[in-house]
């Protein structure tokens, strides 16, 4: 009899050429990657020493977006030495072997992981390797998506293969209801403090649950784009209508026949009724208030009506000398008030939180209010392709009239690699996905929340409840 398969099993072995061994080693085809000029140059540099070429060109995607300035007024313009050496080998990279680029100036530029739903390059069933951790984010379509190192990406390149462990299986059921104003940022978080960082290694995590049901696509993509940070490999949710509806119309997606064929395989694309998982969680999102990070490590959140947490409150993931370093490198008391912490920065943007949902999201907070004169407030759109929609609709000017500063697309001050870059004491409240120890620039203190969330800290001066605002 045939053995019930969840959906991860489906991807992985409708993409098997071979088992390689008993522990689950296998050798996978990967339909597509997408690559930045930051991670994929040792890769290259690979294939040229060892005279290989491409396998495949066309499964193949490059984008600029790490290094590459925000400027609000762009040019191709590189300050920074290392990045202008890394965008010009990535370029000579797009010419030598053949590759599509999207370059600073590209009209569909932007974080690889919007752009690449912007385009339709990812698609339900597909498998992606590439060079970055967030690649999770693809699962919100069905597909398999997972991050991986320079070394893989030269084997990818060079054979359109990845040898690939198996990995096990997490069910996580989101059920209730969504209260007012929370927000996928704050169902993630709080999944992510209720399991810890690493709570998910070794797993892949497939969503369901009423509240799934309920999620834009783009909500969807934040799930899945920090999924990693609970330590998942990867990161599913069965592809819907509303997938379907939001990849029809993109430039890359099938057309006409070829959609309808495409669409009746991927109504298969779901887990069987009676599918086992490794591990099963449950979260009812009833509770949920909106979350704020308050350490150093995506797991040290609490709801923003709570305090930082004294020793004797934390979950047992915590250790003690790691709740420590965090209050110590934040600078932060137990006991105090959450709503009590001043900020200096307030920034929108990265491949969690930038789509055109999460700045409509943020504009709705503003009511014609302004930021606070302390607060600098920047606002990056994952892409340029949401900053002129951004634009068309009216929300740019209301940022700009708020005070924030209205940049052009890409990774900006999510990891300081490029001039977005806070200084050491600057305290930021943040659409990001990580809140590492100087991930914003060294000594720069980071406080992780939703877009909505960014915006009142920015207007109140201190981290705020947006609930006030509404």
């Amino acid at each position: 009899m045939r053995k019930p398969q969840t959906l991860y099993d489906k991807l992985i072995d409708s993409h098997t050429i071979k088992d390689l061994d008993d522990e689950g080693n296998v050798l996978l085809y990967i339909d597509r990657t997408i690559l930045n000029e930051y991670t994929s140059p040792q890769a290259f540099t690979g294939l040229r020493e060892s005279g290989r070429p491409v396998w495949n060109n066309k499964r193949v995607l490059f984008n600029i977006d790490h290094v590459n300035p925000t400027r609000p007024e762009r040019n191709a313009e590189m300050t920074d030495a290392g990045g202008a050496l890394q965008v010009d080998y990535f370029r000579q990279n797009s010419r030598d072997f053949d590759i599509e680029l999207f370059d600073v100036l590209d009209p569909r530029q932007g974080i690889e992981h919007v752009v690449s739903h912007e385009q339709g390059w990812v698609l339900p069933g597909m498998v992606i390797g590439a060079g970055d951790s967030h690649t999770t984010t693809y699962g919100a379509l069905g597909a398999f998506g997972f991050g991986i190192g320079t070394s893989e990406i030269e084997h990818l390149l060079a054979t359109q293969t990845l040898v690939y462990k198996k990995l096990k299986t997490m069910l996580v059921t989101l059920s209730g209801t969504i209260p007012e104003a929370i927000t996928a940022k704050d169902i993630i978080i709080s999944l992510i403090t209720k399991i810890g960082a690493n709570g998910a290694t070794d797993y892949v995590i497939e969503f369901n649950g009423n509240i799934i049901n309920a999620l834009s696509v783009e909500s969807r993509m934040t799930l899945c784009n920090m999924a990693v940070e609970a330590g998942a490999r990867g990161a599913f949710i069965a592809p819907d209508e509303k997938v379907f509806a939001y990849i029809k119309d993109t430039p890359r997606a099938p057309k006409g026949e070829h959609w309808y064929k495409a669409m009746l395989s991927w109504q298969q694309l779901k887990s069987d009724s009676d599918a086992i998982f490794d591990r099963y969680v449950e979260m009812s999102c009833d509770t949920i208030a909106p979350m704020v990070t308050w350490g150093i490590s995506p797991d040290q959140a609490v709801m923003i009506t709570h305090t930082v947490p004294r020793q004797e409150e934390l979950p047992a993931y915590i250790k003690p000398d790691d709740y420590q370093k965090a209050l110590n490198y934040m600078g932060l008391e137990p006991g105090m008030r959450v709503q009590d912490i001043n900020i200096s920065h307030a920034f929108i943007g990265s491949c969690t939180n930038a789509r055109i949902e999460d700045l409509r999201a943020a504009a709705a907070v503003l009511h014609g209010r302004r930021i606070a004169p302390t607060v600098r407030g920047i606002i990056v759109p994952g892409s340029t392709q949401v900053r002129k929609q951004a634009e068309r609709e009216g929300l740019a000017k209301m940022f700009i009239d708020a005070g924030f500063e209205w940049r052009q697309s890409g990774c900006s001050m999510c990891l300081a690699m490029n001039e977005d870059v806070l200084s050491p004491g600057d305290r930021c409240a943040s659409s990001t996905n990580r809140n590492f120890a100087g991930r914003q620039g060294a000594g720069s203190r980071t406080h992780l929340m939703s877009p909505a969330m960014v915006v009142a800290a920015a207007i109140a001066g201190h981290l705020a409840d947006v609930r006030d605002y509404l």
